[in-house]
């Protein structure tokens, strides 16, 4: 009986690590194939970058929502429903007549795909109750993001280059098929015992806010920045903004509380995960394009080109997410900062004929940059928070990576609208002077906030910040204890404590990529909101778990 049961919670794993895959690797694959889109669906710049953001930004705007859904209704049954929505969507993106259909159907993709992730966390962090198991289910789990991000190039561009694009929408049918019958046979129905109420107002206000935003940026070159369309989209993103702060202010249980954002170290976070996946958005569109429209190389080509960058930024996570559990953010931020400002410098350089050899050591960069960024996110957003509000506050940090590559595809687009004109090959020129110096721009900001929200300063902020949120639960004792040497932890590691433990047994080494972080001896495992999950290490080493 007790085997059966290891079987049973490694096939409930096996199923949520199905999901990851097919919304994880879609961002990716879909890049890939957006020249041939292009062609066939007769396509301006400005829809291949609806293409992209229809998915993120309804991704950004509802993961939060998902999650608390999840906790309400039952986690089994809000995560069928996203299977169900997002295979559905899946084959009608694959049978688009035309470019606005196509861009519906990302849309109805997206819906479909807020519903996977955190509930998928969820129900992993319900099934494996052991400590060490349950950190070992979510290496499993992080490893599939690597996976995805090193295999959606290869697999995508041989599909669009055999088949055609169409192709690439089908690979997520049979996996979406499959997990939902396996999760109706062998995962069982769980809910929150208190879930968070529902937020319609700040919802909604979200959604304005990112859409209007967005499309403005996107549709600007086309319509003319002055145009008064255009004008009037920024100033109600503008007012949507003042609307949604003074709403959130008002609320006790808010979409998004706005104390968080009194500590420095969360703030800085936030900002720090918008940059960084500007940088990783505005990077694949580009390089998708130069690649296949500049140097006329196949998609299959394209995407084996993209390897080095993938592969490094697999490597690199999981050894930032140790550099974090044992230093504290400062070093990896500062490295991730560094590496890619050097490789957007670098990408300068770059030509029509640039060399092969060059262009894979400087994507290779890129890469070490990236991958050193994605684990110190979170662990600078929950810096000095309660452990009860770890999940609330990775989630904002997960949310505000999803709004960083909805900007990123729109701001480099409309770069590329703005600069390249009717032929992207004799203009690419111009237009990578500017979006390289873009990506440059984020990763100097990376580099400086690095520095601020690590600071002294930094963490007095948020001993502040955790200070306003009453005391949740037995045992909560106050704000989770500062990681790194401004706060002694380094100390305790020194002396062979739980913290080192914690780093060197079930700690972020082993999956970074899950945006795993160690925080004094707390292994705060979380991916998409809301929940988080706490693995306590006491100073002799045994586990105690809290969700």
């Amino acid at each position: 009986m007790q085997e059966l049961t290891y079987r049973r919670r490694m096939l409930i794993l096996a199923i949520c690590c199905m999901s990851l895959l097919i919304v994880a690797i879609d961002n990716t694959i879909v890049n890939v194939a957006l020249p041939s889109i292009q062609r066939d669906l007769h396509a301006p710049v400005s829809g291949l970058q609806w293409i992209i953001d229809a998915y993120t930004l309804v991704l950004a705007s509802l993961l939060m929502l998902a999650g608390s859904m999840g906790d309400r209704l039952g986690r089994r049954k809000v995560f069928q429903t996203g299977l169900v929505l997002f295979t559905v969507a899946s084959l009608l993106c694959s049978l688009a007549p035309s470019l606005s259909w196509l861009v519906g159907f990302r849309t109805l993709q997206a819906v479909g795909g807020s519903m996977l992730n955190p509930v998928a966390m969820s129900i992993i962090s319900n099934t494996f109750t052991d400590a060490r198991e349950r950190a070992r289910a979510i290496g499993v789990w992080g490893g599939v993001v690597g996976l995805s991000m090193a295999a959606g190039p290869v697999v995508g561009g041989l599909l669009v280059q055999l088949v055609g694009w169409r192709s690439i929408f089908w690979v997520n049918i049979p996996v979406g098929v499959l997990a939902v019958v396996l999760t109706a046979l062998f995962v069982p129905e769980s809910r929150a015992a208190r879930a968070r109420r529902p937020d319609p107002l700040g919802q909604l206000l979200v959604i304005v806010l990112l859409a209007s935003l967005t499309y403005a940026i996107i549709e600007g070159p086309g319509r003319g920045w002055a145009s008064p369309e255009i004008l009037g989209l920024f100033a109600l993103s503008a007012v949507t903004l003042v609307a949604l702060v003074r709403a959130e202010s008002r609320r006790s249980e808010p979409l998004i509380d706005l104390r968080f954002f009194r500590s420095i170290p969360f703030s800085g976070a936030t900002v720090i995960a918008v940059a960084a996946f500007i940088a990783l958005a505005g990077f694949l569109f580009l390089n998708t394009l130069y690649l296949q429209e500049v140097r006329g190389y196949t998609a299959l080509h394209a995407g084996l080109l993209t390897l080095p960058m993938a592969a490094v930024t697999a490597i690199t996570g999981p050894l930032s997410g140790r550099l974090v559990a044992r230093r504290g953010s400062r070093l990896s931020l500062l490295a991730a900062g560094g590496f890619l400002t050097l490789s957007a410098l670098l990408l300068e350089l770059v030509t029509p004929t640039s060399p092969v050899l060059f262009l894979g050591v400087v994507y290779a960069l890129f890469g070490l940059g990236f991958g050193m960024v994605n684990p110190p996110i979170t662990n600078t957003a929950v810096s000095g928070m309660p452990r009860a509000q770890a999940g609330v506050a990775a989630a904002v940090a997960s949310t505000s990576r999803q709004v960083g590559q909805s900007l990123g595809v729109a701001v480099i687009g409309s770069v590329v609208a703005s600069q390249a004109g009717a032929s992207l090959r004799t203009g690419f020129t111009a237009a990578g002077h500017i979006s390289w110096a873009i990506l440059a721009g984020c990763g100097v900001l990376v580099t400086i906030l690095a520095v601020v929200t690590t600071g002294p300063r930094a963490i007095a902020s948020a001993d502040r910040a955790a200070a306003l949120f009453p005391e949740s639960g037995p045992g909560q004792v106050g704000p989770a204890p500062q990681t790194g040497p401004a706060s002694g932890v380094e100390e305790r590691v020194e002396k062979g404590s739980g913290a080192e433990r914690c780093a060197s047994d079930v700690g972020p080494g082993r999956f970074g990529a899950a945006d795993d972080i160690c925080v004094s001896g707390e292994l705060v495992i979380t991916n998409e909101p809301p929940d988080a999950v706490t693995v306590r290490v006491a100073a002799d080493g045994s586990p105690e778990t809290e969700t």
